[in-house]
């Protein structure tokens, strides 16, 4: 089965608490709150919306957030209150330019091939005005290399077990992990996934060989900038010119 479908919907929605979904959203409104081009803003991979749903309600990006997401699970029990499309990550369904900006929060397009990686930011690049913007969240490779196994056996709160253990490759910059989660009525779901890691100055060339030029690179919600402690790796990106 498709790791990124039912099996991650149950185990991942217990985890994002009301308040970081708050701080997050907060921090994405801060990132587009100055941006003047016209067309909507697309949130790459919403999921359920928990950043869409309120961004697109309130504040000065209300009415403008568009979700895209390919899981049908997931979208059928998405929060109401923004407009969605379905479709792939690495075919986006948008005109040349005619979105202003976009955002993928915790990794959504690292989980394919270095060289699907390329062709994914081209595919935003082009979607985007000249001037858009795009921000980024993953987290710093060094958090990983500080500890590349990791494992977790537990109860969540729907009664549902999670078991989940990973291992990052500092040769290929690729944490793979397994994950398995027992539902309350007996139904087992289990899968595997991979996410890529850059180290910032990959990332920033990778940035820049697509289409973008960095803007800002962030250690936190607050602005702050990277450091040996940072939970946190956050983008800002725009389209150049031509």
């Amino acid at each position: 089965m498709s790791f990124f479908g039912e099996l991650y919907l149950r185990s991942t929605l217990p985890f994002l608490s009301a308040e970081t979904t708050e701080r997050e959203v907060a921090y994405l409104e801060r990132a587009f709150q100055g941006l003047a081009l016209p067309g909507p803003i697309v949130d790459l991979g919403c999921g359920h919306g928990r950043h869409a749903a309120p961004l697109n309600t309130r504040g000065a990006l209300a009415g403008r957030i568009l979700g895209l997401e390919l899981d049908a699970l997931t979208l059928r029990e998405r929060l109401p209150g923004f407009p969605v499309v379905r479709a792939d990550l690495r075919s986006l369904p948008f005109r040349p330019g005619s979105l202003a900006g976009a955002y993928a929060w915790y990794s959504t397009l690292f989980v394919f091939s270095d060289e699907e990686h390329v062709a994914l930011l081209r595919e935003v690049a082009r979607s985007l005005r000249p001037g858009g913007l795009l921000v980024l969240h993953t987290v710093p490779r060094e958090r990983l290399e500080s500890e590349p196994q990791a494992s977790f056996s537990g109860r969540l709160p729907d009664g549902s077990h999670l078991e989940e253990q990973s291992r990052f490759d500092a040769v290929r910059g690729r944490d793979e992990a397994t994950r398995r989660l027992t539902l309350p009525d007996g139904r087992v779901l289990s899968g595997r996934y991979a996410i890529r890691y850059y180290r910032l100055e990959e990332l920033a060339q990778l940035l820049e060989s697509t289409g973008f030029s960095v803007e800002w690179i962030h250690g936190g919600l607050e602005g702050e900038p990277p450091s040996e402690s940072s939970l946190d790796l956050i983008v800002g990106a725009r389209v150049r010119p031509g």
